[in-house]
């Protein structure tokens, strides 16, 4: 078998704030493969992108305590100085933000800020980095790259300013790219052709994409695998396909059930997840979708139940009654 592209093992993250020690992410594991996306989704709050920015190494050590092994093409991530860790950051790996808007420096016209992330990352003079600028503007839909190139980030729609930060993220032609999610913003003709993009770059290129997203459709349009994260955990992993057909953990159908379906009146209540997500500064004692589920015994408010197989080896599941969730919900 091939290596993986991206390998996360334990990753633990850990903010010390003034209530105490909160942990949004308490053990992950997953691995990407070149060629592939890997979506991780979640309500707000389960360590998505707390899970990105550790990736990229973007938390301040200061405030922040990241444990846990993240390697990329063989490389240890964990291992590397701050100074080798930034140098990756856009060359082996890129990352694309949820605002455009305010990733975009205004004072900074987007020719210019595609250029300085050149320099950064390529021995291009000046003249191959400006048919370069024209090119990835190109690449990425823009039918007009003169002018992007000369406009200011506030000139741009959203769609023309999320197609400039991913033209930004592949500029060093990076092996994995970070997904945090880039279309929740726009409206869904243009989100449609941002996947669609994206989806091209990856076949063109052969990159790893990690898609961050809590929209399920999206899901199923661009990911290969998922990740389903609950209080900083994983509770399932599986094939897009299995995940839609077969889910196994309460909080995966519930989020499920949540979806508005293509008939559904234009008054028809969603259904919602009952309870809250339990407090990130209280440490577990059971399954952390214990409070929340209608499976819940006693058993699974004392024990956490650790990820396990559910039928194959490629579906990984969290909970003590995986077995018994499709015939009870």
């Amino acid at each position: 078998m091939a290596e993986a592209l991206l390998q996360v093992d334990n990753l633990r993250v850990n903010f010390a704030t003034r209530r105490g020690v909160v942990a949004p992410v308490r053990g992950i594991s997953f691995q990407v493969n070149a060629h592939e996306t890997l979506g991780i989704i979640g309500e707000s709050g389960c360590g998505k992108s707390v899970t990105a920015q550790a990736l990229m190494g973007l938390l301040s050590p200061r405030t922040s305590r990241v444990e846990g092994a993240i390697t990329l093409g063989g490389r240890a991530l964990h291992s590397l100085s701050d100074k080798a860790r930034r140098r990756l950051s856009g060359q082996e790996m890129a990352m694309i933000f949820q605002d455009p808007l305010s990733s975009l420096n205004p004072v900074l016209t987007v020719g210019f800020q595609i250029d300085e992330s050149l320099r950064l990352h390529t021995s291009l003079n000046r003249a191959a980095r400006r048919e370069k600028i024209l090119a990835l503007l190109g690449q990425v839909g823009i039918t007009d790259p003169e002018r992007c190139a000369s406009a200011w980030p506030h000139e741009l729609s959203g769609g023309m300013r999320q197609r400039v930060m991913i033209a930004m993220a592949i500029s060093g032609s990076p092996a994995l790219l970070i997904a945090d999610e880039p279309t929740t913003a726009l409206d869904a003709t243009i989100q449609a052709q941002i996947l669609d993009l994206l989806d091209e770059i990856k076949r063109q290129t052969g990159m790893g994409i990690v898609f961050i997203t809590h929209d399920l459709s999206v899901v199923a349009r661009l990911c290969q695998r998922v990740v389903v994260l609950y209080a900083g955990q994983v509770v399932e992993e599986t094939d897009v396909q299995t995940l839609f057909a077969d889910p196994r953990h309460p909080y995966t159908r519930a989020l499920l059930a949540a979806r508005p379906s293509a008939d559904s009146q234009p008054k028809t209540a969603l259904r919602e997840i009952p309870g809250q997500v339990p407090s990130l500064h209280t440490p577990l004692t059971g399954c952390a979708f214990a409070d929340r589920c209608p499976l819940a015994q006693p058993r699974c408010r004392a024990q956490v139940p650790a990820l396990r197989s559910y039928e194959t080896a490629s579906h990984q599941v969290r909970c003590w009654r995986a077995d018994e969730t499709g015939a009870l919900l």
